[in-house]
């Protein structure tokens, strides 16, 4: 167990139904366009995220939704880890999380997060390896970010969206329920579901940031219907680090940002219009993590990278997806 890990992560466990339940009910009372106020403020908690941390992951199954399902053992972990702005720019925002090992300095380019305010469209996790472009129903997009996550190889993960509320000084976004794919923690170890439908909540902390996610986990069937097998509850908490040298973080950045941009460039071409994008890995996705992952390394120990390099590997792993119809299950579960 990580020693960093605090028993808040446990208490937050009985509380987290009710504390969503009240966060989405003032999110929907609240209508009408955002000030220039509102979108400033919207703006400063997103960057907020950006800067130093000690993080905790603690995951618990809370309610059991099939006869005879026995709860899996509640997962702790925890790192250290640079949260560094990539873009900035008046409606987007793009953050980059990279882990640094403490004892051997070793570097991780961790996931993504990019922010759009009022985006037309996003992706959606629609079958297995598969992602989806929709557009994003105006109803749900009026004033609203929706905020995308990507894999270590910027490969897609999940979208969400939702507003940003800055209520008595606390700021907090909460999305609407989409769809993701298994978690790099269980996919190796579970064979009774193959989707989280998850609602995401971020809120901005006097000495960091937290994420808690609110999922189902769901089997999804071929021929549409689905079985939600147990509800659990994530809480990721970003604390201020002090005494932690990210500088090797930083110095992998420096060396391989124009390589990673190409990379992103590539996955926008399949992700920013319809219909979407389809991986031909096996779902780990080690077939595209290494071979970027080495042309990283490349670049870090001085040597190039030519661009035919690059599309060599999205050639051979990536194509469009066959259609931009909804997901089997008709919607995520609440």
């Amino acid at each position: 167990m990580n020693p960093h890990i605090r028993s808040s992560a446990t208490t937050a466990v009985a509380f987290a139904g009710l504390a969503l339940a009240c966060v989405l009910s003032a999110a929907a009372a609240r209508a009408g366009d955002r000030s220039a106020d509102d979108l400033a403020r919207d703006r400063a908690a997103i960057l907020a995220m950006r800067g130093e941390y000690i993080v905790d992951f603690a995951f618990d199954e809370t309610v059991r939704l099939q006869p005879g399902y026995e709860r899996k053992p509640a997962m702790r972990s925890g790192a250290d880890e640079t949260v560094i702005v990539v873009e900035d720019s008046p409606g987007r925002i793009v953050l980059q999380h990279i882990l640094v090992d403490a004892k051997s300095q070793h570097v991780t380019k961790h996931w993504r997060q990019d922010w759009v305010y009022q985006a037309s469209n996003r992706f959606e996790f629609s079958a297995d390896q598969t992602w989806t472009v929709h557009p994003v129903a105006p109803t749900l997009n009026q004033g609203a970010w929706t905020q995308c996550v990507y894999e270590v190889s910027d490969a897609p993960r999940y979208c969400g969206t939702g507003r940003w509320e800055h209520k008595d000084g606390v700021s907090t976004w909460t999305s609407d329920p989409s769809w993701r794919p298994l978690p790099r923690r269980e996919y190796t170890k579970r064979e009774d579901y193959n989707a989280l439908s998850v609602v995401n909540r971020h809120t901005v902390t006097v000495n960091g940031w937290t994420h808690e996610q609110f999922n189902t986990k769901v089997l999804r069937k071929p021929d549409g219907s689905q079985v939600e097998l147990v509800r659990e509850f994530g809480f990721n908490d970003y604390q201020k680090a002090e005494d932690i040298d990210f500088g090797a973080a930083y110095r992998y950045w420096d060396a391989t940002r124009d390589f990673w941009a190409k990379v992103r460039a590539r996955w926008d071409a399949y992700l920013s219009r319809a219909p979407g994008a389809h991986l031909k890995t096996e779902i780990d996705g080690m077939a595209m993590i290494i071979p970027l992952f080495e042309q990283a390394g490349t670049l870090e120990e001085g040597g190039t990278v030519g661009d035919d390099e690059i599309d060599a590997v999205f050639a051979k792993w990536v194509e469009p997806a066959t259609s931009p119809a909804t997901s089997p299950g008709a919607s995520p579960a609440r």
